[in-house]
């Protein structure tokens, strides 16, 4: 790389660096998620502002082509990556019998309903115009509809670390239920990328060698080879698992640098793997974080090198990913405001009272469904993972991207902003009350907060 190029890109890396963490600080004060900081550090130095004002030093700074803007970019991919082994981690084991019902009823209504309103909006509405150069109109319905039905763990567990709920009941069905949405979704993005991916990479993979195509019998391909990979991580690790408890010095060793190292090849073998059968490597990453923190209660012991990933990623490479899909953001070209207003309408609408339904079903009083549906209405990270995945992708245009992010950062806002003022009236509870003895009525959570 000439020294011109490599001057640009530690230029570029030092400025949303220092944005990211300078923003997501700002906002982390303000009680507000930081990701939405970092977003806006990235923001500040795109077209919307920094480009507007001098857009030759902006091109310079962060260009399009050549080799610095491949250098962000693999900074970039590497960020998702860690982004998706940490989401992965972040799934550990919160369910509770008593919560089973609940959670059960939660996900299935507050997931499928909300998926299928994202599907029928794409055959109701004309969205031809938000369809990106890869112009696979299956894709940009599967991607809709899961930007409908998707919640995050991140944002919301950040917000109830936050607000000092992390411990009630309510955290555990809210998380829990995020969890079993996510698996899926992500399963069903796996397969949405794949199938505009196919068509680039026809001369690698097990696609290519398998002949398969495009349409239903593409979608059925990845589909297929996205619940494959899945079941044979899980199968691997549960032996190894079996194997490391029968030989425990086996899985000592003294040296965390070495057990970070095996968690970051098994990472990048996953991503390949994905790569080669055609599926998006951000996939992989998830499915090798979700099988290393499964069942495996917060605070566990062998916790450090998950925690020495956590450090570097959530330093440099996390942020920098943030503030690139900020950078990435044009809110002077490709913003629609109406368009996205509705979007946004629709979006909170549709999860919000599928939600709540499905918790009034479950037994849930009113208010503690109302909680549930704004808490499970955030869709932050995940949310813009969805967005920036199917922008590269070319599944969606500039315009339909900018609504996606905006809808994840909206979302969220509401979703803090909410909960904050739901435990200054007392509809919130920062512990679970007493269990009443048997065959008295536990009070509603707006009664316990008046007492």
């Amino acid at each position: 790389m000439p020294d011109v190029d490599l001057f640009r890109l530690l230029a570029s890396l030092l400025v949303l660096l220092v944005a990211a963490h300078f923003m997501g600080r700002l906002f982390g004060r303000l009680r507000q998620p930081p990701v939405i900081g970092e977003i806006l550090g990235g923001l500040l130095f795109g077209p919307s502002l920094f480009g507007l004002i001098t857009p030759e030093a902006q091109a310079w700074l962060f260009p399009k082509t050549g080799p610095a803007s491949a250098g962000l970019t693999l900074v970039y991919q590497l960020g998702t990556l860690l982004l998706m082994f940490l989401a992965g981690i972040q799934m550990r084991a919160v369910f509770s019998r008593q919560d089973s019902r609940a959670v059960g009823l939660i996900a299935v209504v507050g997931m499928v309903i909300p998926f299928g309103f994202g599907l029928l909006l794409v055959q109701v509405v004309d969205l031809s115009g938000a369809m990106g150069p890869a112009a696979d109109k299956t894709a940009l319905t599967l991607v809709i509809a899961c930007a409908v039905a998707i919640t995050s763990i991140p944002v919301i567990s950040r917000i109830m670390l936050d607000l000092g709920i992390t411990g009630t009941a309510f955290a555990r069905v809210v998380l829990s239920v995020a969890v079993l949405e996510d698996v899926v979704l992500n399963v069903v993005i796996a397969v949405a990328l794949g199938m505009v991916n196919s068509g680039k990479h026809d001369t690698f993979g097990a696609a290519s060698l398998l002949g398969v195509g495009s349409g239903y019998g593409a979608a059925a391909y990845h589909a297929l080879v996205s619940l494959a990979f899945f079941g044979a991580v899980a199968a691997v690790s549960v032996v190894v698992r079996r194997l490391l408890a029968r030989n425990p010095r086996a899985a000592s060793d003294d040296r965390p640098t070495s057990r970070v190292a095996v968690r970051l090849a098994l990472v990048l073998a996953a991503a390949g793997g994905c790569l080669f059968l055609g599926i998006t490597p951000m996939y992989g990453a998830f499915v090798v974080g979700l099988m290393t923190g499964w069942g495996r209660p917060p605070k566990a012991a062998g916790d450090e090198p998950e925690k020495a990933i956590q450090g570097f990623a959530t330093g440099f490479f996390i942020p920098v990913y943030f503030a690139v899909v900020g950078l990435k953001l044009d809110l002077v070209h490709s913003f629609a405001p109406l368009y996205t207003l509705l979007f946004i309408a629709f979006a909170c609408v549709v999860k919000a009272a599928s939600v709540y339904a499905g918790a009034r079903w479950a037994g849930r009083a009113p208010t503690d469904s109302v909680n549930l549906a704004v808490a499970m209405n955030a869709r932050g990270g995940p949310g813009i993972v969805l967005a920036t995945l199917s922008y590269d992708a070319g599944i969606v245009n500039a315009t339909l991207f900018t609504t996606l992010v905006l809808t994840a950062i909206v979302t969220s806002l509401m979703a803090g902003t909410w909960l904050e003022s739901a435990i200054k009236r007392g509809l919130l509870l920062r512990a679970d009350p007493p269990v009443p003895p048997v065959g008295v009525r536990r009070p509603d959570p707006v009664e316990a907060g008046a007492v």
